[in-house]
């Protein structure tokens, strides 16, 4: 019964590290686009202003889904960092936050 226990605790552990690391992929994708490529991009695709702030906040919303998704997975797996991992999560939703809502001024005018 313990080898059981065991593996499974192992498993929730890995699953939830792959949680925080699909996350933080996500949120570093969202900034790659919307900082460093479409800046770029806009002018050579001949795009609108308001392709990067929306394209902003549509993967923001998959990265704030993926960060809250990977907290929950951290904590129901009881795993020994997860207070940790919680505590840069939540930096990176504030970060998160904080893009979305330049983001929706931007497209406001």
């Amino acid at each position: 019964m313990t080898t059981t226990s065991s593996a499974q605790d192992v498993a929730a552990d890995t699953a939830a590290q792959n949680g925080f690391s699909k996350s933080i992929v996500i949120s570093g994708i969202r900034c790659l686009l919307t900082y460093i490529l479409l800046p770029f991009a806009a002018p050579f695709l001949n795009l609108s202003s308001s392709v990067g702030p929306t394209l902003g906040l549509a993967v923001g919303a998959v990265a704030l889904a993926a960060n809250v998704f990977s907290i929950r997975r951290f904590w129901a797996a009881d795993h020994k960092w997860k207070k940790q991992v919680t505590v840069l999560h939540i930096a990176v939703i504030a970060l998160l936050l904080v893009l979305a809502a330049r983001d929706i001024l931007e497209l406001l005018g």
